[in-house]
């Protein structure tokens, strides 16, 4: 057995369906584990087909593609340099499987297939893929080597095998999504892991967007005195070579370069940034638009969007009515200025007028009023959308995705929504630390570029006189209280006011969360942070009359 081993981290953002990019991709990751002087190069999870492929594992001509870009891939490897271990799904009989291939001399030389198909929240792959038998290790140029695929090290039973079959270290293929806290529970099982079979590990998890995921790296190394000898960057793509030495038959990985994650608003806000750039560039839009109403709200979708495209690829719009004050014209205007983007204006009263003029005098002057607005400004939005190519993007938050404060068809107009899964008062905290972000690796400018007086002023939809969004909801510091309880703990009502509540707001605003399904569900994709997001996570019933209430008790 070699006493010295190379083994390089592919931390990368493969695309979904990309099968002929993602195999290019590889092959540069070879070339530069090559020139570091690799022995082997880990990928993650489903790399070559892209994670996750969701129902396109249903195709069989996607399989063909896969299997048979997986058998060109390997003839690389009859060329010097590293070996490659790399996620793909594979195709035995009538099973489809969650595999990593060994590659080396020019062909595949080992399968080892996921046995723990994860199924709850954002997974699905029990539906999907057959579970692997537990398995054993392979040869990486000499070394025997586990193989365990991402939730496989979140059980004992795998890791077990392989420390009983001769494995000498664990190299993890991850597909891991992002969510806030989500890292400590990586790290912890990695270590349990570590601890009962004494081996040293290497975990590799994926970077960027795919839909309403996002995926943060987060690579790291363990070695078997579960010490942190690597840490790649998060939202980063890296290829990182880890040295490994055998003394007195253990494996060590001499220390590298640790970095450490950033504090949690920053983490949100580079979630928010990569997944944006990843949702607009892998589906090949030109650019981003949206509506720049002088608020909260717009101004940090705006703000995040030329981060993540650069202004020249954003272009926002006012859109006033006789409600708009100028205030909020003035405060739009003062974004747009410190984004350097296009600023253009439709005034849209003519517009109404001639709606309620169509309308008659029958219809109510209230809401429905209200909601013409809105929707006069989703048609426009829509059709500026249509004729330059830029994808709409909707700005509203989960405080008002979860209430229904949201007009279906009107500001709920869009094709991607970067704040979805963001509360209100996370809304504010990350516009005062992007303010005070004086770093130079956003496309947008340093410092200040939210103005002061959108953080202080109350907020407001503008679409009557004098309107506060504190008319029709609690102040928002309680309302995103109760709303946590429900969304991402589903508590019941009576616990909820066991936390200091008021009983009678809180059922409001669980009746509220309820009676809104229908308006998620026809809202747009947004980026996922939260362990309950809607639509991946929380999918509750449209048609639907149970409340907590009604059960007399705890509806857990």
């Amino acid at each position: 057995m070699n006493d010295n081993l190379s083994i390089a981290l592919a931390q990368l953002n493969p695309t979904v369906g990309d099968v002929e990019g993602n195999l290019v991709l590889a092959l540069r990751a070879r070339e530069i584990a090559a020139a570091q002087g690799a022995d082997a190069v880990l990928f993650s999870e489903l790399f070559l087909c892209g994670y996750p492929p969701e129902d396109l594992l249903l195709s069989a001509g996607f399989q063909d593609s896969v299997m048979s870009a997986a058998r060109r891939l390997a003839e690389h490897t009859a060329e010097q340099g590293p070996a490659l271990l790399i996620g793909l799904c594979w195709r035995e009989g009538v099973h489809l499987y969650n595999a990593v291939a060994l590659m080396d001399e020019g062909d595949i030389q080992a399968l080892r297939y996921k046995v723990h198909l994860p199924n709850y929240g954002v997974f699905d792959e029990a539906r999907l893929f057959t579970p692997g038998p537990l398995p054993g290790p392979v040869s990486l140029r000499g070394v025997p080597v586990g193989v365990p695929v991402c939730e496989d090290i979140w059980h004992e039973d795998v890791v077990e095998c392989l420390s009983e079959t001769g494995a000498s270290m664990l190299l993890v293929a991850n597909g891991s999504p992002f969510e806030t806290g989500k890292e400590d529970a990586r790290l912890s099982h990695a270590v349990a892991r570590v601890v009962e079979s004494g081996l040293p590990l290497v975990y590799v998890n994926q970077v960027g967007g795919q839909d309403e995921l996002v995926f943060d790296g987060d690579s790291f190394v363990l070695n078997a005195d579960r010490s942190l000898a690597m840490r790649l960057p998060c939202w980063r793509d890296e290829v990182v070579t880890s040295q490994w030495r055998r003394i007195d038959n253990v494996w060590r990985c001499n220390a590298g370069e640790c970095i450490e994650r950033p504090e949690s608003l920053e983490d949100v806000y580079r979630a928010l940034v990569l997944g944006l750039r990843d949702y607009v560039d892998k589906n090949g839009f030109a650019g981003v638009l949206l509506g720049l109403s002088g608020g909260i709200d717009s101004a940090l979708c705006a703000v995040l969007a030329v981060d993540a495209l650069g202004c020249e690829r954003v272009r926002c719009v006012r859109l006033p009515s006789r409600y708009t004050s100028m205030e909020s014209m003035e405060d739009a205007e003062k974004v747009a200025r410190a984004l350097n983007v296009r600023l253009d204006d439709i005034n849209i009263e003519d517009a109404v007028g001639e709606v309620a003029a169509a309308l008659g005098n029958d219809f109510k002057k209230d809401v429905t009023a209200e909601n013409i607005q809105s929707r006069l400004r989703g048609v426009l939005l829509m059709a500026l959308s249509n004729d330059t190519g830029f994808l709409l993007l909707t700005t509203g938050n989960k405080s008002e995705l979860s209430t229904g404060y949201a007009t279906l068809y009107g500001d709920m107009n869009g094709g991607f929504n970067p704040i979805k899964d963001i509360y209100k008062t996370q809304v504010f905290a990350l516009a005062r630390w992007r303010n005070n972000y004086a770093g130079n690796d956003f496309h947008g400018p340093a410092g200040e570029v939210i103005d002061e007086r959108i953080l202080v002023k109350p907020p407001s939809a503008e679409l009557r006189a004098d309107q506060k969004d504190t008319d029709t909801l609690p102040p928002y510091e309680m309302l995103d209280g109760i709303l946590r309880c429900l969304v991402e703990d589903d508590m019941p009502v009576s616990e909820i006011v066991d936390q200091g509540y008021e009983e009678n707001t809180t059922r409001r605003i669980e009746n509220l969360l309820l009676a809104s399904e229908y308006k998620r569900r026809q809202s747009a994709p947004g980026v996922k942070i939260s362990a309950r997001n809607f639509g991946r996570d929380r999918r509750y019933p449209i048609t639907n009359r149970f409340r907590s209430s009604d059960s007399g008790g705890s509806s857990r």
